[in-house]
This record gives C-alpha cells, sequence and structure tokens, in this order.
C-alpha cells in the first residue's frame, strides 16, 4: 500500500489514536496503564501509531494473505501433492504454490530388432504449473492449478486448468468437494508433482492405463473416516470416440471442457491410512461412454470402467510402490465398427498395466541430519492396451509393452530434483526402443 493510500485508508482512526495517549507496546490501540502520563503524543509517536495500524489493516483486507502456509515439502493433504495442499495450510487468505520440470530424451538409434528407431532426442520444458488457492475461512477453500505445457502453444504446447474445486470442510469425517476434480485413481493423477515419484517420467501403467492427468467435472464427498480415508464423485463420463488401441481410453478425457453429460459416471477411491509409512487401497472410475455412436443402426453405451490396487510404502529408506490397473469397455464391436477401425487397431476389450517401484534413500545413512536425498531406484513395468480385443479383430504385439527402469533421484533439498534413468523397452513385435532420460523438477 503506498503512503497516501494508506493516511487514507487510517484517517478515520486518527482520533481514536490521539486520544489514546502514549503506548508501550506494538498494539496502538492497547490501553495505557492507569499511572502512565496521558499526555499528547509526539509526532514521531503518532506516526509511529498509524503505520503500525496500516499494516495491521492492509493485513486484514488481504484476508491474512501474509500468514505463511506451510512450505512445500514431501507432504500433502486430502490426497493432493505437497504444493497443491499449501492452501489447506492457511488460516485465511491467498496462497500460491506451483511446480515445473524440464525433460531430456536420448533415443536408441535402432530398435529392439535392428531397424531404424527413427526417434529424435528431445529436450522439452514439459510444463510449468501454478497453484493458487484461497481460504476463505475455516469451512470453505478454493483451489485450483494451471498448467502451461511445452513452453509455447504456438509448437503443441497448451494452457489448461489442471483442477479447479470449492472445498467444504466441515469435519475430517465428512468434507464436500464441486468444480474440475482429478479423478481419484491410481498414485499419480492426484499426486502428479515431479518430485513425489521416482523416474524422470511417469510411470507408463498411470499414463497409458490410468490417463493421467486425468480431469473431469464433477461433486462428491471425501474425508477420513477411523484408519480409511475416501472419496466419491459423480463426474462427467469419457467420450469413446476418442479411443485407440495404442494409447487405449487417454484420448477420451473430455477435460471438462465443454463436456457431454448426457452419461455421467461415478468415481471413488478407499486407502487404509492408519499405519506410518503406508497408502494402500483401491480406486474405481464407471460410466457410459458410448455419446451418439450409433453401429448396424443401434446406439450402444460402450461403458467403460478402471479399478486399481496401489500400495506405497516407505521405512527407513526403503521405498517400495506398486500399482495394479485393469480397464474394461462393453461393446467394443459395435465401438469398433462405428469407428471404422478394422484388423489390429481395435479398442481394447481389456486394457491392463502394473509396476513395482523399488528404491532406497542412502544420503541419511551416510550424512544423518543432512537435507540432502539419494535415492538409486529400479521399476519393473508391463502395459497391454490391447489385452483382449473382441472377436474378428487381431492384437498389436507393439502395445503389449515391457519396460525395466534404473535411475537415480538426487534432492539437494525435498523440493528441488535431479533424476536421471535407464528405460529399456521391449514389446511382443520387438518394436521397442529403449532411452536415457534427465530431468530437472522443482516445486514450491
Amino acid at each position: 500500500m503506498n503512503p497516501k493510500a494508506r493516511s487514507l485508508f487510517v484517517l478515520p482512526l486518527c482520533v481514536l489514536i490521539l486520544l489514546a495517549g502514549p503506548a508501550r507496546s506494538e498494539d496502538p490501540l492497547k490501553p495505557a496503564p492507569a499511572n502512565e502520563s496521558a499526555a499528547t503524543p509526539s509526532n514521531e509517536e503518532l506516526a509511529r501509531r498509524i503505520d503500525v495500524l496500516a499494516r495491521e489493516l492492509e493485513a486484514r483486507k488481504l484476508g491474512d494473505a501474509s500468514d505463511p502456509a506451510p512450505p512445500a515439502g514431501t507432504t500433502g493433504k486430502w490426497g493432493l501433492g505437497p504444493a497443491a495442499s499449501k492452501v489447506y495450510g492457511k488460516s485465511s487468505g491467498l496462497s500460491i504454490g506451483g511446480y515445473g520440470e524440464s525433460l531430456y530424451q536420448n533415443f536408441d538409434a535402432t530398435r529392439e530388432n535392428g531397424t531404424p528407431s527413427g526417434k529424435t532426442n528431445e529436450w522439452d520444458y514439459v510444463r510449468t504449473v501454478v497453484y493458487l488457492g484461497w481460504k476463505f475461512d475455516k469451512t470453505f477453500v478454493l483451489n485450483s492449478e494451471f498448467e502451461y505445457e511445452h513452453a509455447s502453444t504456438g509448437k503443441g504446447g497448451e494452457v489448461s486448468v489442471e483442477f479447479a474445486t470449492l472445498d467444504a470442510l466441515l469435519r475430517d469425517e465428512l468434507n464436500l468437494r464441486a468444480g474440475l476434480v482429478l479423478v481419484p485413481v491410481g498414485f499419480v493423477n492426484e499426486m502428479h508433482e515431479p518430485t513425489t515419484y521416482l523416474g524422470a517420467r511417469r510411470p507408463d501403467t498411470e499414463s497409458r492405463i490410468l490417463p493421467s492427468t486425468w480431469r473431469a467435472n464433477g461433486i462428491g464427498v471425501f474425508g477420513e473416516a477411523g484408519p480409511v480415508a475416501y472419496k466419491l464423485y459423480l463426474n462427467e463420463s469419457l467420450n469413446a470416440s476418442s479411443f485407440t488401441a495404442s494409447n487405449g481410453i487417454r484420448g477420451g478425457r473430455q477435460k471438462g471442457a465443454v463436456a457431454t453429460a448426457d452419461n455421467l459416471a461415478f468415481s471413488g477411491r478407499l486407502d487404509l491410512v492408519s499405519v506410518p509409512g503406508l497408502l494402500a487401497g483401491a480406486s474405481f472410475f464407471s460410466g457410459e461412454s458410448g455419446k451418439d455412436l450409433v453401429a448396424a443402426g443401434q446406439s450402444f453405451g460402450a461403458r467403460t470402467t478402471t479399478w486399481d490396487l496401489h500400495a506405497d510404502w516407505r521405512y527407513r529408506g526403503l521405498w517400495l510402490r506398486g500399482v495394479f490397473a485393469r480397464v474394461t469397455i462393453d461393446d467394443v464391436a459395435l465401438l469398433n465398427q462405428s469407428l471404422g477401425l478394422t484388423g489390429n487397431k481395435s479398442i481394447g476389450e481389456t486394457q491392463e498395466g502394473y509396476y513395482l517401484s523399488v528404491g532406497f534413500e542412502v544420503l541419511s545413512r551416510l550424512a544423518p541430519g543432512s537435507a540432502m536425498a539419494l535415492t538409486p531406484f529400479v521399476r519393473y513395468e508391463r502395459t497391454d492396451t490391447q489385452k483382449e480385443v473382441p472377436v474378428g479383430w487381431t492384437r498389436d504385439g507393439a502395445n503389449d509393452r515391457e519396460a525395466w527402469t534404473v535411475g537415480l533421484d538426487f534432492k539437494p533439498i525435498p523440493q528441488l530434483a535431479l533424476k536421471v534413468d535407464w528405460q529399456d523397452y521391449s514389446d511382443a513385435a520387438s518394436t521397442g526402443v529403449s532411452q536415457w532420460n534427465v530431468a530437472l523438477a522443482y516445486l514450491f
């Protein structure tokens, strides 16, 4: 606030200050002791009181924005990442957080069968994200994420609202949420800040099978009751006209943008949270995705259902994480006909993926008390977007992929990460292309 505006802001209170007498504390409205002189304060004292009052009133006008939220680190709230959770630590007012990541990918020149890969090495500023939150009071919270992808909208990048929710925090056991929500599946979809998982790239299971980042308009409830945490939403559904053989249901996300709402879906998750260091549970999504598609003169629902089992355990430097995910789609033969898909281009009736990663943080053992962390890790993964296809269509072996990832995750402080890893890819068609990855990530 500039000096002129500040003086106008506190002018109505100046008379009270003049009548209050000299003060000894930083609170200019605190009554003076009975034995203290009631002499008129000096100009210097009057200026000091005006400045103190102005700072106090400005803070209240901003909704206590000067009250710092807990720093982003390694833990989150209500299933969100640490930066996305900052607003919940505020007493009121504005919260700002964010994250970003830069990724270099170096591909093998040949496929596993010896043919040229045709891949070009890439260095991409994958995304930069800003979280804006506002805590109206102890009950109502606005939380939002804005993402800028690939550094420029002129080169395939885009600007998107990743989520924007209004929460009513009623009690630990029951809270309300409405807006553009993150579908609560797997680990990465809700907690997708790059310092919160191992590897320079997100696991394929949580990209090809569970299509992170997956957001949808929705309304629902969430909370913690005893040993478990839960979420249950009514969402917009998927659009099956954009499903593909290689990327599964990923293209069917409507992302909250003028989403068709003739058919709605349910999603939810249940997690055990009572054991220190352990998060384990299951999640699901189910809804018809056929929209207005017609084949052989008949409409169809193409109900799409996902479910997963997941567990994350951390103990004395050991970090284990595993996810098993499956997608099933009804009426795929009709869907293929409607989309004109033949041969091995069929949408998968069943799609499946799983991974297990093991890491061990070593610096805390070598230098106790250090803020730095170094975690060597290995991850095995298998994904297949055409696990089963209808009679009359065939599977493409290139969609049945296996990957070993071996790497290092170095954090000089919890909010910064340098990741280096090697990914050895193979598939049933012998067309896998392995690659090196280097990523720099941050959150605040």
